[in-house]
């Protein structure tokens, strides 16, 4: 038999699409037109209402986090979404944003589900990280990247969820679960820039006032119209309103995302940094006539490019035994993912009281097993020999002891310090260059410790839910 709650949402859904008229906006839509829609009071009101019966579902499940977040939001109705909903920052409040044609397609299980994805998209900054990102990375891969990260700590997905099911089937590739928002991020990314085409998916039939169809590259695009708030300041506000929505016990992945939340620091974690001093080495381009432009392809007056300059990227590191070999090996597989769609050369440095070793790289399977050594450490060699080269960046991981002053001022090049997990801090009181912290990895052995994981706040840690 047919509950209260379906035969409400049935009904705010034919209004809605009374009053939208699909087939009038269809033909503005193609015509170019604009199609405003306004809603009666009454109607507003009546669809708030079903909105609450889903808040208080919420609050009654034993995730009672996300009913008494959404208690302290304020909800809006627009008809210009491609999701269900989004959210932005406002007026000192978050806003949740609800497009009735999407939303009253789903059964209140799935309801409840987006609105746990909006928030958790909060929860995780990624309102913050998704902005800082865009230079770097296509909107299509930092929407799907992010969706797939929040997705998996959701049960009642609707159907056209972003999943890393999805993601492996249509992209053909096997990425693993419960990886940090950068690992998917650059997996993705990846496959799109190979690929060189636009995901072409189903055809969105929108305009500029009216979405009727999910599309996953403007899902987020409300995010882009939050006021301007330094993000010490937005971090501070979403710790306060996460703490004040925990009236219970909380899932384990959860309080995790909480606890990354409040260990932000409000700046790039290494890897992300190294991408973005990859962007200003790569300044030197020459134009083709021979390759067309990759973006717009049939635009013949543009002329593709072709990178005319090498980067010289060098990586040192302290082998005095300060580094795991693990966490090494992670850290190298990360900044070789990042550079491999650049025209680069790297060489490796290892480096203790003096300079022992230096050899090229183009793969992981190209680095060799460490040197043993037991002595100290001194950073001065490596600036040494990095002046007397043409380096473009030179990367350095430590446990951050040495000496507190160098011996020689750096000249000429980028320079990245990466402080071990097992590190504190550099002990050089002017570094010449940003100073990063590596996130921790797991030792060779079979255990599992999890406050080793990633707490740098920008991924959902790898934590599997645990219900």
């Amino acid at each position: 038999m047919e509950t209260y709650f379906e035969k409400e949402r049935k009904y705010l859904y034919e209004k809605a699409m009374e009053v939208v008229n699909a087939g009038e906006m269809l033909k503005a839509y193609r015509k170019g037109e604009k199609y405003e829609v306004t809603m009666e009071e009454e109607y507003n009101r009546e669809f708030f209402d079903l909105v609450e019966k889903v808040n208080l579902s919420l609050m009654e499940d034993k995730d009672n986090f996300y009913g008494y977040f959404l208690f302290q939001m304020e909800k809006v109705i627009r008809f210009d979404m491609t999701s269900a909903t989004s959210v932005s920052f406002k007026g000192a409040k978050y806003v949740i944003y609800f497009n009735p044609i999407i939303f009253l397609e789903l059964n209140i299980k799935q309801m409840e589900t987006t609105i746990k994805h909006e928030i958790l998209h909060i929860v995780s900054q990624h309102l913050v990280r998704g902005k800082d990102l865009k230079d770097k990375y296509t909107t299509l891969a930092i929407n799907m990247a992010m969706d797939v990260v929040v997705n998996q700590y959701l049960n009642y997905l609707p159907p056209y969820a972003i999943t890393l099911e999805y993601i492996n089937v249509k992209y053909d590739l096997k990425l693993e679960p419960y990886k940090t928002f950068e690992y998917y991020l650059e997996k993705i990314q990846t496959e799109l820039e190979l690929q060189e085409e636009d995901d072409e998916g189903e055809e969105i039939d929108s305009n500029e006032n009216v979405a009727v169809e999910f599309d996953i590259e403007k899902t987020h695009d409300s995010w882009d119209e939050s006021d301007e708030i330094d993000e010490k300041t937005l971090k501070e506000f979403t710790e306060k309103i996460a703490d004040n929505s925990q009236k219970g016990s909380i899932p384990n992945y959860l309080e995790g995302m909480i606890k990354s939340l409040k260990s932000i620091k409000g700046e790039l974690p290494w890897n992300l940094y190294v991408k973005k001093l990859m962007g200003t080495v790569e300044a030197n381009k020459k134009k083709t006539i021979t390759r067309r432009n990759r973006r717009q392809p049939n635009r013949l007056d543009l002329r593709g490019e072709l990178r005319g300059h090498k980067a010289e990227i060098a990586v040192a590191i302290d082998i005095s035994g300060s580094i795991s070999d693990e966490e090494f090996k992670q850290a190298i597989k990360e900044v070789l993912s990042i550079v491999k769609n650049y025209n680069q050369e790297i060489t490796i440095i290892e480096c203790d009281k003096e300079i022992r070793r230096t050899y090229k790289v183009k793969s992981v399977k190209d680095v060799k097993d460490r040197i043993a050594t037991g002595g100290g450490t001194e950073f001065s060699p490596v600036f040494q020999y990095a002046n007397n080269k043409k380096l473009n960046l030179l990367v350095y991981f430590t446990d951050g002891k040495g000496e507190e002053r160098l011996k020689v001022v750096p000249r000429g090049y980028n320079i990245l310090w990466v402080i071990s997990g097992r590190g504190d801090k550099l002990s050089v009181l002017k570094p010449y260059g940003a100073v990063k912290k590596l996130s921790k990895v797991e030792v060779k052995e079979e255990i599992i410790d999890m406050s080793d994981t990633r707490i740098d706040g920008y991924s959902m840690n790898n934590q599997q839910p645990m219900l």
